[in-house]
């Protein structure tokens, strides 16, 4: 219901290849690690967004999406369901064009505020598995 096929290929093949990953820092045992690692391989920039601002697989880290001094294409939400929707409005501040929750992270509200708004939006899907899917 929240990534229909089209809009997941819509996402990974035409909105841009700048991704911002919220939550994203050097722990390698965390999910984000290995994700953005995969976003890397398929050709997107990725950029580490955690309070840390920690540089993560060479990539400059900031502690907001505001701090970000670039335009971001796709926001990649790895944080707790409780504080996804203030980051997807973050998201729709900023420009960007998509908004990616993670699986597991869920908040319908926050999901129909950013495609009132006019974004792209997955939600509880992950892109390190779909991207393979797409042939």
């Amino acid at each position: 219901m929240y990534g229909d096929p089209a809009t997941v290929r819509k996402i990974l093949t035409e909105v841009g290849d700048t991704w911002a990953v919220v939550g994203l820092s050097s722990n390698q045992q965390r999910a984000a690690y290995g994700v953005a690692r995969v976003l890397q391989r398929h050709g997107k920039r990725i950029v580490p967004v955690h309070p840390s601002a920690e540089s993560v697989h060479g990539e400059q880290g900031y502690p907001t999406l505001s701090a970000v001094p670039f335009a971001i294409d796709v926001v990649d939400v790895f944080v707790n369901s409780d504080l996804a929707g203030a980051v997807a409005d973050e998201a729709v501040a900023i420009g960007a064009k998509a908004v990616w929750f993670q699986l597991g992270v869920i908040d319908p509200a926050a999901y129909e505020r950013t495609r009132v708004a006019g974004l792209d939006m997955v939600m509880d899907r992950c892109p390190a598995i779909e991207i393979p899917r797409l042939g």
